[in-house]
């Protein structure tokens, strides 16, 4: 078995020069550990607000929220700045708590519930919720419509699985375990959030106070009628634990996914640096908290100005997953089949998906609360007007005359060529000695 590792490290890197780039990034990581980054970012044990205060007389502001949030951070960038080893013990730990930990939430809370509610009261019964003065969209449009717009929530959860191909120059035989690990993490997340959502649903004991809590939190409320204040909190302090992970291992995809972008010359390449110790992107990962933070100073003003500001999240990330989705559908021939691949019925997945992908895009844009006025305004559309706008109008304004796509990155350094220097890349280009479209490298 261990003979077969350098083996196996070979053929990934050579695989990875195929493309035209170096081994920069440490490769020591198994199929279990790329599973558990995009497994911890999925089973987010609770996608609801934590700045409820239970138990004591903390009173939260957006001030001490987003000071919160800074310091947490700053831990992450500092976790994830010494590199995979680090981060491989940790995603053990995640792992079981994702798994073993929750499982025992949602053993203890069914276990623990004085009673229990029907299976006729779970399954059948619609709560529509979404009338601010009492008349929800069921009313005045119809309750297929709030169930459309109850997908959110779910679609939200089964996003970043992407994380195990931004981990993959870091995965032992990745060309296999990537694929397995973006499997193996949305079929596992979708068994252990099912399990939670049952759990809770048949422990509730009183719906009404449930949803109209004073502490503007459902789960949380539901945990304290059944265990108290003091049980509430320790098992709030588990869902914390996790979604710290959750945190922290979103940071190390986002930093690896802007690494590659800036090693491609999407970004400055000031960030295309590998640090020689710990062979981590340090600068892309300090990148990441920043913007991050950036992301939630808008709170400060208004919790309208911050809905806004993410209001793009699920259906940014799903556009760009459909995206070469879609391009691949159109130009089959364009894409190289790895090991793993679904044969004969690719094609037939890939129209399903964007097919979806198109519908829960036009859905997430509709408006979810009414009346709609300023504060209950779904901000999807501009927030993602805004973007593609961008998107599109930098690209034909300047992007495209420097932006050349996948660099050649061997090849490149075999010729002498200054990746660090600005326009070295397009000069190249220009005088036929690298030619990136054809993935020929000459001499003259």
């Amino acid at each position: 078995m261990e003979a077969q590792k350098p083996d196996v490290q070979a053929r990934d890197e050579d695989k990875l020069a195929e493309l035209g780039y170096k081994q920069d990034l440490n490769r020591d990581w198994s199929m279990l550990h790329n599973f558990g980054v995009s497994f911890s970012i999925i089973v987010r044990a609770a996608s609801f607000d934590m700045s409820t205060s239970v138990g004591t007389s903390y009173e939260a502001t957006a001030g001490k929220t987003l000071g919160i949030f800074a310091a947490l951070l700053v831990s992450q960038g500092i976790i994830n700045s010494f590199g995979v080893r680090l981060l491989r013990y940790l995603n053990n730990t995640s792992i079981l708590l994702h798994s073993v930990g929750i499982s025992c939430f949602c053993i203890a809370v069914l276990a623990k519930a004085p009673t229990h509610q029907s299976a006729k009261f779970v399954f059948s019964t619609f709560y529509d919720g979404t009338g601010v003065e009492g008349i929800g969209w069921s009313i005045r449009a119809s309750p297929a419509y709030v169930a459309a717009c109850g997908v959110l929530m779910s679609q939200y959860t089964i996003t970043g699985f992407d994380a195990s191909a931004h981990l993959s120059e870091e995965t032992r035989n990745a060309q296999w375990s990537a694929p397995l690990g973006v499997i193996m993490s949305v079929g596992c997340s979708s068994i252990f959030g099912f399990f939670v959502i049952l759990s809770l649903l048949f422990s509730i004991q009183d719906f009404e106070s449930t949803v109209n809590s004073d502490i503007g939190q459902p789960v949380t409320q539901i945990l304290i009628d059944i265990f108290g204040e003091p049980g509430a909190i320790a098992l709030m302090t588990l869902i914390m634990v996790c979604v710290y992970h959750c945190g922290l291992f979103s940071m190390t995809s986002n930093s690896r996914m802007m690494f590659g972008f800036a090693r491609d010359g999407g970004l400055p390449h000031f960030f295309d640096n590998v640090d020689a110790k710990f062979r981590a992107p340090i600068r892309t990962i300090w990148l990441a908290a920043f913007l991050s933070f950036l992301l939630a100073v808008p709170s400060l003003g208004s919790t309208v100005a911050f809905s806004a500001a993410t209001s793009i999240a699920t259906i940014g990330l799903y556009i760009s997953y459909g995206l070469p989705i879609l391009v691949g559908l159109i130009w089959p021939r364009n894409f190289d089949k790895g090991p793993f691949n679904l044969r004969f019925a690719s094609r037939i997945v890939a129209l399903v998906a964007v097919l979806w992908i198109g519908f829960i895009t036009i859905i997430f844009c509709l408006p979810t609360a009414n009346p709609v006025d300023s504060q209950t305004l779904n901000y999807t559309p501009v927030a993602v007007g805004i973007v593609a706008l961008w998107a599109v109008g930098s690209w034909f304004l300047w992007a495209r005359k420097w932006f050349t796509g996948p660099v050649r990155q061997i090849q490149a350094e075999r010729l002498g060529i200054d990746l660090e220097e600005p326009g070295a890349l397009e000069k190249a280009e220009a005088e036929g000695k690298l030619d990136v479209d054809t993935d020929i490298a000459k001499t003259k």
